[in-house]
């Protein structure tokens, strides 16, 4: 057993005073430790909720600036789409005008071509009317042709005049045109023939099968084209003629069991005289 040092009053007095300063010390400081934490939490709270208001007044900062560009954004799309609209507009103006513009255009070539149209139309019924106006003015041949009779034109004659070279001096005259034909007032220029008798002529060789006459309009009168139908029988073909030595030609006669109508050396002469005329 361990005794135990017996300690005096005194001292037990001052170590039971420093226990107790000691222990005022600590009780001071524990306080002050208590105090201080409580001071630092504080703080520390302070310092995270100014954080999270800064970190909220960025936010909405953020947001702000979010809100503002989305504003822009929605304003310059507004304002694209208005000036899209505005040449939209425009476009369909212009295009309506240039449609009114090519519609009056039209209107007016249709105008025209109807003005165009009718004056020529008119043109050619004052042309028709003219045409039939002057059809319904008799030429003189065709006076003088009513005023004679068949017998008049057919033995038509001018006097001191051989009458069938007359013919074919006409008939070769107007061959040399072929099918083209002759004014007959050259035709009467070249003879030295009046027009009277020349139309006379005309309408006797017409009748005889020899030319043929075409009425025709030249320089606002009309006339006629004399064309050739059947060429004359030349001098040499006459030459060639059976008839002139005929040992029989003094029993021929047109009714007669020797006739011309039935005659083969007649036949066979009109057939090679064809020929060398085509």
């Amino acid at each position: 057993m361990v005794k135990k040092e017996i300690v005096s009053a005194d001292k037990l007095k001052k170590e039971l005073e420093e226990s107790k300063a000691k222990l005022t010390l600590l009780n001071k400081k524990s306080i002050h430790s208590v105090k201080a934490k409580p001071k630092k939490k504080e703080a520390k709270k302070k310092i995270e909720v100014k954080k999270l208001e800064t970190k909220k007044t960025e936010a909405s900062k953020l947001e702000a600036r979010k809100t503002e560009a989305k504003k822009k954004e929605a304003k310059k799309k507004a304002e694209a789409k208005k000036k899209a609209e505005a040449k939209k507009k425009e476009a369909k103006k212009k295009a309506e005008a240039k449609k009114k513009a090519e519609a009056k255009k039209k209107a007016e070539a249709k105008k025209k071509a109807e003005a165009k149209k009718k004056e020529e139309e008119a043109k050619k019924k004052e042309e028709e009317a003219k045409k039939k106006e002057e059809e319904a003015k008799k030429t003189y041949e065709e006076e003088l042709e009513e005023q004679l009779t068949e017998e008049e034109i057919t033995g038509f004659q001018i006097d001191r005049t051989d009458m069938d070279r007359l013919s074919n001096k006409v008939c070769e005259i107007v061959a040399g045109y072929e099918t083209e034909g002759m004014f007959q007032s050259e035709l009467w220029k070249k003879l030295k023939l009046s027009s009277r008798d020349g139309s006379r002529l005309a309408l006797k060789l017409e009748r005889m099968g020899m030319i043929s006459r075409e009425k025709i309009l030249e320089n606002g009168r009309w006339t006629y084209k004399l064309i050739i139908k059947r060429s004359p029988v030349s001098t040499s073909s006459l030459e060639g003629a059976p008839c002139l030595t005929c040992p029989v030609e003094a029993q021929c006669s047109i009714d007669g069991e020797i006739s011309p109508k039935t005659c083969k050396l007649i036949d066979d002469w009109v057939r090679i005289e064809s020929k060398h005329s085509n």
